[in-house]
């Protein structure tokens, strides 16, 4: 079953004996059991947290299996269960003790490895999984898509008596990530600035905060159509910001990377869904990619392997030079932009 904060708040109400969240990154499910957690705490329950990959048997029956002291069930955390690390024998008695527990309430979160986008468990986690969807609710949590995500922005901005601009919030998730939490500041401060009527895309250009990507990727923008000057003022705020040189680097690495692959996966006749799975892109990568392939098509291979040859040795001049750091990167910017236009 998939995750639907609806389905969660109607299984609150009704009342689970287990609530179990599954997904490939540890915000998701912390998020979600959070929340859980949150509304079964309304009672002030008695609550233990049995922390590590791997609770035993005897540790989980002595935490859930006592009748609670203030007449009410106890509530059970275990954050971060790790099935594929018990025996097979020890995780039957695990799922036989979590259907046989008639006095507590169970919370658990497990991270399982994903492969090309999708959720791969293995044999015991299958099992866990199985045994625990019969028990309560059991859901796997999904990164939201790039259309969630704007969704969410504009629902936040609602509730705190905002709006935003036609493709305002595209600009917002653009210079954020994907970080919810981010997000939802990101909101609420716009919202502020907006004197709670309409947030526009210059208010967001102007006031939101930027992930180091997203910085760096504007500064490709500048360097290939040609304004080399507001690339290396834009540089000159990330230093001021004591971003760390390398850091940079490795973002505008990533970034020129994006386009030699995206451009390769043109020149193949290859889908940008193709590119991500050969590459094993994860998350919001049709965002990513879709914006990279606008600036991919105005170079050519050879330039690009320049770029990145540039970007190579800055690296290595970072991290064994003498010279400034602040020279070393404006002098790269300079080459990268030359490149760019040969």
């Amino acid at each position: 079953m998939l995750y639907s904060e609806k389905e969660l708040e109607k299984r609150l109400k009704a009342g689970c004996a287990l609530y179990y969240f599954y997904a490939s990154d540890e915000a998701l499910v912390h998020t979600a059991a959070q929340k859980t957690l949150k509304y079964l705490n309304r009672d002030d329950p008695e609550t233990t947290v049995l922390d590590g990959p791997t609770p035993s048997v005897e540790e989980i029956v002595l935490a859930a299996g006592t009748i609670s002291f203030f007449g009410g069930k106890r509530l059970v955390l275990m954050p971060l269960i790790r099935p594929s690390t018990y025996s097979d024998k020890d995780l039957q008695e695990l799922c036989d003790t979590l259907a046989d527990t008639e006095n507590a309430i169970f919370v658990l979160t497990s991270i399982i490895e994903e492969s090309y986008g999708k959720l791969r468990p293995g044999k015991r986690e299958q099992k866990l999984i199985a045994s625990c969807e019969k028990l309560g609710y059991c859901v796997q949590l999904n990164r939201p898509t790039g259309a969630a995500l704007q969704a969410m922005a504009r629902d936040w901005a609602k509730e705190a008596g905002a709006d935003f601009a036609p493709g305002a919030e595209a600009a917002l998730l653009a210079r954020c990530g994907e970080d919810q939490f981010l997000l939802k500041n990101e909101v609420e401060k716009l919202a502020a600035l907006a004197n709670y009527s309409t947030i526009t895309k210059e208010m967001v250009s102007r006031l939101g905060t930027v992930t180091l990507d997203a910085d760096t990727f504007d500064m490709v923008k500048l360097l290939t159509s040609g304004q080399a000057d507001k690339a290396q003022q834009k540089l000159k705020t990330l230093l001021a910001l004591q971003n760390e040189p390398i850091m940079i680097t490795g973002a505008l690495i990533s970034n020129y990377l994006d386009l030699y692959r995206v451009l390769l996966g043109r020149r193949s006749r290859r889908s940008l869904g193709d590119v991500a799975k050969d590459f094993g892109y994860k998350g919001n990568w049709n965002y990513r990619l879709n914006s990279t392939e606008k600036t991919a098509l105005r170079f050519k291979r050879a330039q690009l392997e320049d770029c990145l040859h540039i970007l190579q040795r800055l690296d290595t001049d970072l991290k064994s030079s003498k010279l400034d750091a602040d020279l070393l990167m404006q002098k790269a910017l300079c080459e990268l932009a030359l490149a760019g236009r040969a």
